[in-house]
């Protein structure tokens, strides 16, 4: 074998044609996956979900297959997208029929937020930490949990915000960054301070080192009272 041998390194034993059979294998696949998702009945891709994502996963191995190689025949492939066309659309079906089916398969919103804390549990089954939350939070608008009424994170990953009127805002834990937002054990001065884990409010007096009485978490924050600006 010849070291830099460009035949070799850049064809290997395909003749130079191969690549126009390449390019029609990609304009094939390419009609493929599109019919696919034109007839799935689908209004929009910008979000999928659990059940979505198998499918386009599996559509792109196929795709890339019978792009590539050329022992690949396209006719077993174009079965492969026929077959999973028919398996979405009958799954749909069953959601639509069944709700404990929907459920099973594209889960339920979840509560992260309520009434200006943390949902601990939903966080926790979730694996979703409180920096990815206030990420969340903060692209929003949000500057403190006490002007969230509730937050629910939607089937497709995307949080969605019911927020307090102006004047009906709770004191909330600041959703900034840790270099923004102060964190004490022993409170420096008598206030309002939320607990850094769970966010519930509770007024501190000079240098008190309390546990919180709904998590055990023993970090406080000041309190914001600040009301949202859009």
């Amino acid at each position: 074998m010849e070291s830099f041998d460009l035949q070799r390194m850049l064809l290997g034993d395909l003749p130079v044609t191969f690549l126009m059979e390449v390019m029609m294998r990609v304009v094939a696949a390419f009609l493929a996956v599109f019919l696919f998702l034109k007839f799935s009945g689908r209004r929009g891709i910008k979000q999928l979900s659990r059940f979505e994502l198998v499918v386009i996963l599996t559509l792109g191995s196929a795709a890339g297959d019978v792009t590539f190689y050329e022992d690949v025949p396209l006719l077993p492939v174009a079965v492969v997208f026929v077959t999973l066309l028919l398996l979405y659309r009958g799954t749909i079906y069953l959601m639509r029929r069944s709700k404990t089916c929907e459920a099973w398969i594209d889960g339920l919103p979840i509560t992260v937020v309520k009434d200006g804390q943390y949902e601990i549990h939903s966080l926790r089954n979730l694996n979703i930490s409180s920096n990815e939350l206030f990420m969340e939070l903060r692209q929003q608008g949000v500057e403190h949990l006490g002007q969230v009424r509730l937050g629910l994170l939607e089937t497709d990953g995307e949080l969605s915000l019911y927020f307090y009127e102006a004047e009906d805002t709770q004191p909330g834990l600041s959703v900034l960054p840790p270099e923004h937002r102060l964190e004490y054990d022993a409170p420096p001065a008598a206030g309002l301070y939320c607990c850094v884990s769970c966010g519930l409010p509770v007024q501190h007096q000079l240098h008190d080192v309390i546990a919180c009485p709904r998590c055990g978490h023993r970090s406080w924050s000041l309190a914001l009272m600040t009301t949202r600006t859009r």
